[in-house]
């Protein structure tokens, strides 16, 4: 067993595949193994979460999710534990063999049963066995016990910690998402653990995964999967040292196009443009120009005095085919008419922002942006949030959100570059390879800026010669990790999140 970190990679598999590994494996070994294996890793968990707990609950479903639930309680009660165990179903003539197995061990053991959830205290500790990743089959035929409602909301609100056997119960493996009906009515007050079985699922890390899993714990239960893995969690890059013999031309030029000026339409935006021309700067960049989008060029002097490493540049006075470019920073309106040349002339670009929309708005740039896989560009990065996503693909931010990976994976095919969505677990994806999910970041993250820096970062990654995917999905790690290290009585805004970024190698 281990616990997932944000510094490992490892390996993600649906749930057909997870279902598939299982078939396989239960073929080669003796009846009931799987089950007895994933109770005892149940059981030893519950012991190192909550080794003084006076009382461990553990609510059951009518699957093999409950009869992992049922075979941790038989071994708790063994070592002298106070379990009580609600145990939902028609009764034990409904269950799976191998859950029902499991029920007989736990009768015969004398393990207390309650129809009722009980009350609990924080010392004590719940454990969710009622759905898993059985939930489709067991959302079907919920009507079969109609105090599944009852005893879902009793876990999920639980004042005590909650330990979930695979999966939280209503959460789907593949998405992040809840099943509908079965999201919980508010946020939970106490720890949140997670022990995947068999295989990690996506759904764990990315869109409500995060905040419903908890810490992330694993067990393979003795199973080597002989599975292609869906997507990867991508832990930390590996450290490099730049070399003493470098120069300012050794890590590459990065120029920042965006800013549309007040005068415009009486919406400056040129804070935008500076926040991703200081993550570039702070994410070592050789030289960082910043193009400003604001016909008076009043922005220029601002700049120069906010940001003094930074050169302030005319769009027509930037050599763009020798440039990484990072365009739509706050580009407002303005940035439209200056895509075209961008998009037909830099060798590395990322499109952030108001360049999307542009993208998404106009069939001519759409055109240009899917040309550059074919006409010799080194690399393309968007980074949309969900709306920017949906306007790309002509869906909307639900369509999205409901599944996150197969949603940037369609992006990335259809622009033919990298993409990476933006959100709780953000998702890297590129055409025909696996989608990386980052283990960083958190809430401090949602505010004004923040996704600038993000674009300034990954040019800087661009430019210091990274691949397109291995720049993104670097800059998403340092980007989330700066936010997870952030003094918790100190607020995170996007500049001090600029200036507390490190030259990436």
């Amino acid at each position: 067993m281990q616990r997932i970190t944000a510094h490992s990679t490892y390996p993600l598999f649906s749930a057909q595949a997870t279902r598939d590994v299982e078939a396989a494996a239960a073929a080669q070994l003796p009846p009931h193994t799987l089950m007895q294996r994933a109770g005892a890793a149940t059981a030893r968990l519950a012991l190192a979460l909550a080794p003084h707990a006076r009382t461990v609950w553990i609510a059951c479903g009518g699957g093999n999710n409950g009869g992992d639930g049922l075979e941790a309680a038989a071994v708790l009660h063994a070592q002298g534990r106070r379990v009580l165990v609600t145990c939902l179903g028609a009764g034990p003539q409904r269950l799976p063999a191998d859950a029902r197995a499991s029920w007989n061990k736990a009768m015969c053991a004398g393990v207390p049963f309650t129809d009722t959830p009980p009350t609990l205290s924080p010392q004590d500790l719940c454990v969710d066995a009622l759905l898993g990743a059985g939930l489709s089959a067991a959302a079907r035929n919920r009507s079969h016990d109609e105090r599944l409602p009852q005893c879902l909301a009793a876990v999920q609100a639980s004042r005590a910690p909650v330990l979930c056997v695979d999966l939280p119960s209503g959460l789907l493996a593949d998405s992040g998402q809840y099943a509908p009906g079965l999201a919980p009515q508010a946020p939970p007050t106490a720890a949140r653990h997670t022990l995947a079985l068999l295989t990690l699922k996506p759904g764990l890390f990315t869109a409500h995964g995060r905040d419903a899993a908890g810490s992330v714990w694993f067990d393979a239960l003795g199973v080597d999967p002989a599975a292609t893995p869906c997507a990867w969690l991508r832990g930390s890059p590996a450290p490099s040292a730049r070399l003493h013999a470098s120069h300012k031309g050794s890590f590459g030029d990065v120029a920042i196009v965006g800013g549309e000026g007040f005068a415009a339409r009486g919406m400056g935006m040129t804070g935008a443009a500076l926040l991703a021309a200081s993550a570039a700067v702070h994410a070592g960049a050789g030289r960082v120009l910043v193009s400003l989008l604001d016909e008076h060029g009043a922005s220029a002097a601002a700049l120069a005095a906010a940001l003094p490493e930074a050169m302030p540049r005319r769009l027509d006075a930037l050599a763009l085919e020798s440039l990484t470019v990072v365009a739509g920073c706050g580009g407002g309106a303005a940035i439209a008419p200056a895509l075209g040349s961008i998009l037909e002339r830099a060798p590395r670009l990322v499109l952030d922002a108001d360049a999307l929309n542009a993208i998404a708005a106009e069939t001519g740039l759409a055109h240009q942006l899917r040309a550059r896989q074919t006409t010799g560009h080194q690399a393309t990065v968007l980074t949309p949030h969900p709306l920017e996503a949906a306007r790309l693909l002509g869906a909307s931010t639900q369509a999205v959100q409901a599944d996150r990976l197969a949603a940037a994976r369609e992006l990335a095919q259809w622009a033919g570059c990298t993409v990476v969505l933006k959100g709780s677990g953000s998702v890297t994806a590129a055409p025909e390879q696996a989608p990386l999910i980052n283990p960083t970041g958190n809430a401090r993250l949602a505010t004004a800026g923040t996704g600038d820096v993000l674009a300034g970062l990954i040019g800087a990654c661009l430019a210091a010669g990274h691949g397109a995917r291995a720049a993104a999905a670097a800059a998403c790690w340092q980007h989330g990790a700066a936010a997870d290290a952030w003094p918790p009585e100190r607020a995170l805004t996007a500049l001090r999140l600029a200036r507390s970024l490190t030259p990436v190698a």
